[in-house]
């Protein structure tokens, strides 16, 4: 049963076959690791030769860190977790393509909710816990369904009062292509970043975000008068719209830009044909004290479901090297208090 390297067409229909896939196993999201830099690797087994049509494949990234060379399968592979035969061949597959490229180890984390069998079939494959997560965990996602009537009806009242609040205080939302201004946002991030002790993406990663989406990578911008309060960056990639990264001005703690922003975005979502909206990322505790408590709150009050996916899990190749990348994660996660 051949695996074949996918080209365009081919793997964008294969990934179309999975309800759960996001942005994370697109096409687009390679090319931007691409212009990163990194060894990009997509493919697809075929059942047969006569059989073109793919119903398991991975796509992955090679990737130079000082604690180890390691391939990087997010939000992958994309295959049916319930057949363990197809998830040792698949995992088989991934390490024997992770050792030809001298690497340390394999972290993947599946788009799949957690639940103790997946956790036992990367198991029995030899797979372990990651020190690190692995994209967003844990997330809050909306569905759009519902008409936006509903949607309103839906959320916390606080955020449907600040909704239209913002409304009446004459805030205004606008979009455009997030090419036409990256590097703005990437000034803004900065700032916030500084402010409120976060590591945002690199300005360089940031252009390659935009230039590998092109328009399905928007950012919107929330104004009082004309003054800036928020942006943000969201990738639509037709099924799921994903509220990706985040900004805001001083000016923005006193006007309800987010509410609006974050409002504007899931209505043209909707219109657009997206069935969820993704909010990328909450806490993964009811801590007060978490660092994330607050955008976790923030995030929630739009209505959305808690969803904890599948943990990102190692699989180790080189024992010993790897330990040098188990010790410097763990140190970092705790530093970073995540």
């Amino acid at each position: 049963m051949p695996w074949l390297s996918a080209q365009s067409a081919q793997w964008q229909a294969f990934q179309a076959q999975f309800s759960e896939a996001n942005f994370l196993q697109s096409w687009q999201w390679g090319e931007v690791n691409e212009r990163a830099g990194h060894v990009v690797i997509r493919e697809v087994y075929l059942s047969s030769q006569a059989n073109s049509v793919a119903t398991v494949g991975w796509m992955g990234f090679v990737k130079n860190a000082r604690r180890g060379r390691y391939l990087e399968v997010p939000g992958g592979p994309l295959l049916d977790w319930t057949d363990q035969v197809q998830v040792s061949e698949v995992l088989e597959r991934i390490k024997k393509v992770a050792r030809q490229h001298g690497c340390v180890f394999v972290r993947l984390r599946p788009q799949a909710e957690s639940n103790k069998s997946i956790e036992a079939s990367l198991s029995r494959c030899g797979a372990r816990k990651a020190p690190m997560h692995l994209h967003a965990e844990h997330t809050n996602v909306m569905s759009l369904t519902p008409t936006e009537d509903e949607l309103l009806a839906a959320m916390r009242r606080q955020t449907r009062y600040e909704i239209r609040r913002a409304s009446k205080r004459g805030v205004r939302v606008e979009a455009v292509t997030a090419n036409e201004a990256i590097d703005e946002f990437y000034t803004l991030q900065a700032d916030t970043a500084r402010r409120q002790g976060f590591v945002p993406p690199s300005k360089s990663f940031l252009a390659y975000q935009a230039a590998g989406f092109k328009k399905q990578l928007v950012l919107y911008r929330a104004y009082k008068d004309k003054q800036l309060l928020n942006a943000a960056l969201v990738i639509n990639d037709g099924r799921e719209a994903v509220y990706h990264e985040a900004a805001s001005t001083e000016a923005a703690r006193r006007e309800p830009g987010a509410y609006a922003l974050v409002w504007q975005a899931i209505c043209d979502a909707k219109r657009a044909g997206c069935s969820r909206f993704n909010f990328w990322g909450i806490a993964y505790s009811d801590d007060p004290q978490h660092r994330y408590a607050g955008v976790t709150t923030f995030k929630r009050g739009f209505g959305g479901q808690d969803i904890t996916y599948v943990a990102a899990h190692d699989i180790v190749l080189r024992p010993v090297a790897y330990l040098k990348n188990w010790t410097i994660e763990t140190i970092r996660k705790k530093k970073r208090k995540l």
